[in-house]
């Protein structure tokens, strides 16, 4: 006999919460706001807290509520700016991951979780609690929670798709979410590098593509660039959906006609932007969500023809090694399905994976090269030198596959910015990463 989901208030709730105990917040925009406020009433009297969640979207009332970190513990599984600025106080935790591989995780190597709550749309007529755009590893938490609350909000778009929601029987508190407004994500402004890596990138996308687009300026450029282009039949399979989507899916470019799977849907497994992109969102048939153990797996990628992966680093080396989640010991970001996604779209018939990173960066005041001989002491290796393919910068493109080392360092050292490539060669040959009288 199904259980019956009891309705109590946001106190209510956070009264279940008992000290040491592991709590999940749930992805992105489900992350809740209403047990959070009420949670952090308690702390002093519930202590030793251990959450997990992912992209923190605004500020998080228990971790604001515990000035001093001595009552709860954060733990990510990739990086927000919100969460940075708590790793940087002490307060948040980075657990590195795959994103694809995170359903399997939780199923397999952690221990079930005291209390799950997230935001879902209104129960509908079926029964079921919609996700929104965070069904990520949602069906997983569900599964391995052993208290699950829902956070009834209103204002959440209703996703279709797989995997996009709960059904009351398997719910066992509701409480009323606010009707506030949605955490926006600013369209970042793409500036003149963005541009020029774009209409390097842009050049590479044939009829038919199907495209993986992270977040950012560069991202923002190539889908602006292909709305204006006269390529057609453009396929989504990616992670994130992003305002830049919709404006490309606007523009007549994307149909999803030449896909192998999902054809004529886009794909994609979380959204954050803006309200626009959450109003698209909203009952639309054309976009399907699926678990992040669909969208981000190679094997899965791989199944359509021709996929474009475009993602940012901050810093490679003379090998190509790509580090794209931390400045030396601190951490920035999180893998994130970049590395999933270099391997599914490499694995692609047709396929081309994009390294994109800006030729230099100013720190205190200081010009660098984000390509470099060796990289930053602490750096981590989000993609390995034998997963990067394409790497591009406002100076040019280069192809790393099948390359040796000197041939790779020669070849990243011409797309460096100018004023650092005769100290780069110089350091190459130093290294012995270029051999004396190498071709």
């Amino acid at each position: 006999m199904a259980k019956a989901a009891k309705r109590i208030t946001g106190d209510e709730a956070a009264g279940l919460v008992q000290s040491g105990m592991w709590l999940d917040y749930g992805a992105v925009l489900g992350q809740p706001d209403v047990f959070d406020a009420a949670l952090a009433k308690r702390l002093g009297t519930v202590t030793n807290l251990r959450f997990r969640s992912v992209l923190t979207a605004r500020p998080r009332a228990v971790l604001e509520a515990d000035a001093e970190g001595k009552h709860v513990h954060w733990f990510s599984t990739h990086f927000s700016g919100y969460d940075r600025r708590k790793h940087d106080a002490g307060m948040a935790h980075y657990l590195p991951v795959n994103l694809g591989e995170v359903p399997d995780y939780y199923r397999r190597f952690i221990d079930p979780i005291d209390i799950v709550v997230f935001k879902a749309a209104p129960m509908d007529a079926q029964g079921f609690f919609n996700f929104g755009p965070n069904t990520l590893w949602m069906r997983a938490l569900v599964e391995r929670g052993k208290t699950i609350i829902v956070e009834e909000t209103p204002n959440l778009p209703y996703v279709m798709g797989e995997g996009t929601g709960v059904h009351v029987s398997e719910v066992d508190y509701i409480i009323p979410g606010s009707d506030g407004p949605l955490a926006e994500l600013p369209k970042a402004p793409a500036s003149d590098v963005d541009k020029a890596v774009a209409r390097l990138i842009a050049q590479e996308v044939e009829d038919g593509s199907c495209l993986q687009i992270g977040i950012g300026g560069m991202p923002n450029a190539v889908c602006s660039l292909l709305a204006e282009s006269p390529v057609s039949d453009l396929g989504i399979h990616t992670e994130m959906m992003t305002d830049g989507i919709v404006d490309l899916f606007r523009a007549g470019r994307v149909t999803g006609a030449k896909k192998q799977i999902n054809p004529g849907k886009m794909v994609c497994t979380f959204a954050l932007g803006a309200q626009y992109l959450y109003d698209f969102l909203d009952h639309n048939p054309q976009v399907e969500f699926h678990p992040v153990d669909y969208t981000n797996l190679p094997h899965v990628i791989m199944q359509n023809d021709k996929v474009v992966a475009i993602n940012n680093t901050t810093q490679i080396d003379l090998q190509g090694q790509a580090a794209s989640e931390s400045d030396g010991f601190r951490h920035i970001s999180g893998t994130g399905g970049q590395l999933q996604f270099m391997r599914g779209a490499y694995a692609s018939r047709g396929g081309k994976s994009f390294m994109c990173l800006a030729s230099t960066y100013d720190k205190r005041g200081e010009r660098r090269s984000r390509i470099v001989t060796a990289l930053t002491r602490g750096n981590v290796v989000t993609t390995p030198r034998t997963d990067i393919m394409y790497v591009v910068t406002e100076y040019g493109i280069v192809n790393l596959k099948g390359r040796s080392i000197a041939e790779r360092a020669k070849l990243l050292i011409s797309i460096a910015h100018p004023d650092f490539r005769e100290e780069l060669e110089r350091d190459a040959y130093e290294h012995r990463l270029i051999p004396r009288g190498f071709f």
